[in-house]
């Protein structure tokens, strides 16, 4: 272990995540089980506070604490950028496909709030849309609407 050690408070202020989390995250493998002091605090290193930051700017990139897992395996090896490269690879098509989702959810909220005069709740097109979804322009699968071309939504 390294001269500079964190606790686990200290560790989990720098990395912007709950205590409960790295807690979490040993308990899936992904964080060493830390040292303990006599005392029996957590310690923590330095390695340890880079790989809590690896696991939290992965996550905002949306990977899966699964397929972090799968990340931090191939990175044990150094001939496996190319098997890394291609997991990203498929993260970035998994976030085209949620934005192409989110686009075509975008489109038929704004189409049914332009239609949506204000007026008395009994005639409020909002609630008849979410109540009804025949009142939608475009099923909410992986269908493709017809008023916009664009996908929907799952249900």
């Amino acid at each position: 272990m390294s001269a500079t050690t964190f606790s686990i408070g200290c560790l989990a202020r720098e990395a912007g995540v709950h205590v409960q989390t790295l807690r979490h995250y040993e308990s899936l493998g992904l964080l060493t089980p830390s040292a303990r002091t006599a005392g029996g605090q957590r310690r923590y290193s330095t390695d340890d506070r880079r790989r809590v930051l690896f696991i939290r700017h992965a996550r905002e990139f949306g990977f899966s604490l699964e397929r972090i897992r799968e990340v931090l395996g191939l990175a044990a090896s150094e001939d496996r950028c190319a098997s890394i490269d291609a997991l990203a690879a498929e993260q970035l098509d998994a976030v085209r496909e949620r934005i192409r989702r989110l686009q075509a959810l975008e489109q038929e909220l704004e189409r049914m709030v332009a239609q949506c005069g204000g007026g008395p709740v009994s005639r409020c097109r909002v609630l008849e849309v979410l109540g009804d979804h025949a009142h939608c322009g475009c099923d909410h699968g992986r269908v493709e609407c017809e008023h916009t071309g664009a996908m929907a939504l799952e249900a």
